[in-house]
């Protein structure tokens, strides 16, 4: 999820920034509890003029609209939009209406009230209030029905294609049928019933309670609801699309959103409810893989929480390296040649941390002959998130880094940059490079390529695709003082972000011979039978052979390789060109 990895302190500039509540609005919401909440009734009631049902629609033109995603004026629809990459489908504003549920996915949007109407039996103003009533597609409007929102499990009977889901709940305190939006939208969903329950709190004794609603104006809603909808609030803080849908409907109909407008009111209205104090499972199955000089590939299975897991912790050698909110990552900063055993351990929206995971060892691979990893951009220094584009310039490692045309609000591995046509720069970088690897995935558009420069000439490109994809480019063995540039290619618009990016240092190893001994020689080569020999005095004092491919990986170690014989047995080797490094010497050859 994005927003859940932004401070608290920035949340609440971000929001003071925006938010358009006229001075004075709130003055009167002084108490707690059920008193703030019956003195933010009267405020939001004041004023209040709903439209009519058909209305909806003109409102939409303003209140639902995408300018915070794609940022293309399409309808922002919280059950297709996917905030990490191209969603499956958009409707534009105003065609793509329909009244009914009909049709597959993409088909059509209708009007959804995230509290069923039939609660309060369609009655006004409740029936065309736009606060709580959201342009969803048909079809998964028609799956959500009217059930309650909360938590999935196992157990599940449709899923959207952004990934919101119907099943059987295991929010505590309710096992029946729920809907759960995606994490994106946790929060906005609770924000919505919250106000439906304060806007409308002298009704909910007459309502119908669908498994959700109280029958009493405080506290308005069923304990279970209430407990799942506090923690989604808590795990999904106001956005800048909330923000701006809660001043377009105040422009619309005259009341707001007070729990938008001030998310503290949140607790201060029911903040003595029962507290989380249940951790998540320990996340199962760490695997570590895909060993580089400086890195190592991580995944687990994800552990589950009462309410929800916000994140996961990852230690290498008991030191934290970094909180991921997926279920696997790339450590970077590793030394060469150094064995790693990791943990992993997940944490919910109340801080309560699981036992941790079992334990993955891997090791790094040798250096290269330039001292490892020369560097690592993680890009938790970009400035504010922000959806729009521009030149974006930080530091970080004493590295200035500068991208054209691009915007800070979207993640990969945490925070990330994304470029539309621009290009992303380094300042001058001691110490050469002889790989780079970076993460890189289309956000908005379609997959695409980008290049990468070093000094200006092009090494290589690197594949932007819907999934997040690690892409590493070997033997660019540039020594010195080095530039790196990472430009799109794409001539559409396609936008992609870039995250987790590091470089080795120049290197010998993979290009040059290294022979102290002069008369050290391998033979034949290329090799056809699998058989290697070497020849070279005093052959059966070496201690160590080690063969490497031209990445850099360690492919064999062989400890006194020649103490009964002079060749090496090769079986295993795929066809390509290796590193043959012994105590003195190192040689390349090919296995044909």
């Amino acid at each position: 999820m994005r927003r859940i990895l932004h401070s608290f302190l920035l949340t609440l500039i971000t929001i003071s920034a925006l938010a358009q509540a006229p001075a004075g609005y709130y003055s009167t919401a002084t108490g707690t509890g059920a008193t703030l909440k019956t003195q933010l009734t009267n405020i939001i009631t004041t004023g209040h003029n709903p439209g009519s049902y058909s209305g909806l629609w003109t409102a939409y033109q303003n209140t639902d609209r995408d300018y915070y995603y794609e940022n293309d004026g399409t309808v922002l629809d919280i059950y297709s939009e996917d905030p990490t990459t191209a969603d499956p489908y958009n409707f534009s504003y105003p065609g793509g209406q329909c009244s009914g549920t009909n049709g597959p996915e993409g088909y059509c949007y209708n009007r959804e009230h995230i509290v069923p109407q039939s609660l309060f039996n369609s009655a006004l103003p409740m029936y065309s209030d736009v606060h709580f009533i959201r342009a969803t597609d048909a079809k998964v409007n028609g799956e959500r029905g009217n059930f309650p929102f909360g938590k999935v499990g196992t157990s599940v009977d449709f899923t959207s294609l952004n990934g919101s889901k119907k099943g059987t709940s295991i929010s505590p305190g309710y096992s029946g049928t729920v809907f759960e939006p995606i994490d994106e939208f946790k929060g906005d969903v609770a924000r919505m019933i919250f106000y439906f329950v304060t806007r409308y709190e002298t009704q909910l004794s007459s309502f119908n309670n669908g498994n959700m609603l109280g029958n009493s104006a405080y506290p308005g809603l069923q304990t279970w609801e209430l407990n799942q909808l506090i923690a989604w609030h808590n795990l999904d803080p106001v956005s800048p699309a909330e923000i701006g849908r809660n001043n377009a409907s105040y422009a619309y109909q005259g009341n707001r959103n007070p729990y938008i407008d001030n998310p503290n009111y949140v607790n201060l209205v029911w903040g003595n409810q029962t507290p989380d104090n249940q951790p998540p499972t320990a996340p199962t199955n760490l695997i570590a893989n895909n060993p580089t000089s400086s890195t190592v590939a991580l995944s687990w299975t994800a552990s589950t929480d009462n309410i929800g897991v916000t994140g996961y912790d990852v230690y290498a050698n008991g030191v934290l390296k970094t909180t991921v909110s997926g279920t696997s990552t790339t450590v970077q900063g590793l030394n060469s040649s150094t064995a790693y055993n990791f943990h992993v351990i997940a944490k919910d929206a109340a801080g309560n941390l699981s036992p941790q995971s079992n334990t993955a060892t891997e090791t790094t691979l040798a250096g290269t002959g330039g001292g490892g990893t020369c560097g690592t951009e993680d890009f938790s220094n970009i400035p504010a998130s922000a959806s729009s584009y521009a030149t974006r310039t930080w530091t970080n490692n004493n590295i200035t880094w500068t991208a054209t045309d691009a915007r800070t609000d979207q993640t990969l591995n945490g925070k990330a940059i994304t470029l539309r046509n621009g290009t992303l720069s380094s300042s001058t970088i001691s110490g050469g490079i002889s790989s780079l690897t970076v993460k890189t995935q289309v956000k908005f558009g379609d997959p695409s390529t980008a290049n990468v420069l070093v000094n200006d000439v092009v090494v290589g490109t690197i594949a932007y695709n819907t999934t997040a994809t690690t892409t590493t480019i070997n033997l660019i063995n540039i020594p010195g003082d080095v530039v790196i540039k990472i430009t799109n290619t794409s001539t559409s618009g396609d936008r992609f972000a870039i995250d987790d990016l590091s470089w080795t240092c120049a290197t010998s190893l993979s290009t040059v011979e290294n022979s102290k001994d002069k008369g050290f020689s391998v033979y034949p080569n290329p090799v056809k039978n699998h058989e290697l020999f070497v020849k070279g005095e005093n052959l059966n004092k070496v201690s160590k052979a080690e063969i490497y491919d031209l990445s850099g990986k360690l492919i064999k170690n062989i400890t006194n390789p020649f103490k009964n014989s002079n060749k090496i047995n090769l079986h295993g080797l795929v066809k390509g060109v290796y590193i043959l490094k012994t105590d003195n010497n190192s040689t390349k050859f090919i296995v044909d």
